[in-house]
């Protein structure tokens, strides 16, 4: 979850003021600060996107563990929070510099949302054989076995492959997250601005982790349908239906089976669940930046 979070605080939380911070100390800050706001948001929020799998999985919400074993998958999410928000951090700060040298403008949110899809594409390289070892634990189909995460993706890779196996599910992750940063960052950039005109008050932790709250949860009830094809792939095993068809295939499938709801499946846990953490990830960094004295301007 901390790579699905980490992506939210990048348009606004990397703007600090490197003429008077120094570009060092801004990209280890960032870097740092979120990399460990994402693992006690992992920690902490995990029951909630447990839930969330288990009502996506092919398998229905009971069959797939129901509210038994609720922090099972925990490990390779912790594991795996810090290094994604890492590569997400380094490619996104790369990518900013690029894309304003060469558009000749700055901080300007179609920079942002170019240098933030570039890295989510670069973060998935982790994040998809993260996602793949928590699901199936989530979903108790690696404890059928008792199998640890990584005897989960060593299973994948012998039987399955690199490609089909670790990275099953590469493009459906993709898809799900490239939309979602096109949503969440202009809104995030527009609650931000308007902050201080309509309420009349300064810019606080409290109001940037509001702003990243309200900016992450439309994101993620809108791209659900997407997380659920995400989630169907990557759950699938080698005899699967689903091993064989592409994302447009299975989102149809879903819907003449459950029609709407089935599409919308977990709508509610993930919602909250990216909601809560964004409050939680904004306001943390952001209360970070301040106490270490940071140039901000949110």
């Amino acid at each position: 979850m901390a790579a699905d979070l980490a992506r939210d605080t990048a348009a606004g939380s990397l703007e600090l003021n490197m003429q008077e911070s120094g570009p060092k100390f801004t990209f280890l800050h960032a870097l740092v600060a979120g990399g460990v706001a994402g693992v006690v948001v992992d920690i902490a929020l995990f029951p909630i996107d447990t839930v969330k799998t288990r009502l996506q999985s092919e398998l229905g919400f009971w069959r797939a563990g129901g509210f038994r074993g609720i922090y099972k998958g925990l490990a390779p999410a912790a594991a795996g929070s810090a290094p994604t928000a890492a590569l997400f951090f380094c490619a996104y700060e790369c990518g900013k510099q690029f894309f304003s040298s060469v558009t000749h403008t700055k901080d300007s949110p179609y920079v942002h949302m170019a240098a933030a899809s570039a890295a989510e594409v670069l973060a998935c390289l982790i994040r998809v054989p993260v996602e793949i070892a928590k699901q199936r634990s989530q979903t108790l189909l690696g404890h059928k076995q008792q199998l640890s995460a990584f005897q989960i993706l060593l299973r994948a890779y012998r039987t399955e492959g690199l490609r089909r196996g670790l990275y099953r599910g590469f493009g459906s992750t993709i898809m799900r997250e490239i939309p979602f940063s096109l949503i969440q960052f202009p809104l995030w950039e527009y609650f931000k601005l308007q902050w201080a005109p309509v309420t009349g008050y300064e810019s606080t932790p409290l109001s940037v982790a509001l702003c990243g709250a309200v900016a992450g949860g439309i994101s993620a009830g809108l791209t659900t349908p997407l997380d659920v094809v995400k989630t169907r792939i990557m759950l699938a095993e080698k005899d699967s239906m689903n091993r064989r068809r592409n994302a447009h295939t299975i989102l149809h499938g879903i819907y003449l089976e459950r029609g709407f709801s089935g599409l919308f499946a977990g709508f509610v846990p993930r919602v909250l669940w990216i909601t809560l953490g964004g409050a939680f990830f904004f306001g943390f960094y952001d209360l970070t930046t301040r106490l270490l004295g940071a140039n901000t301007d949110h």
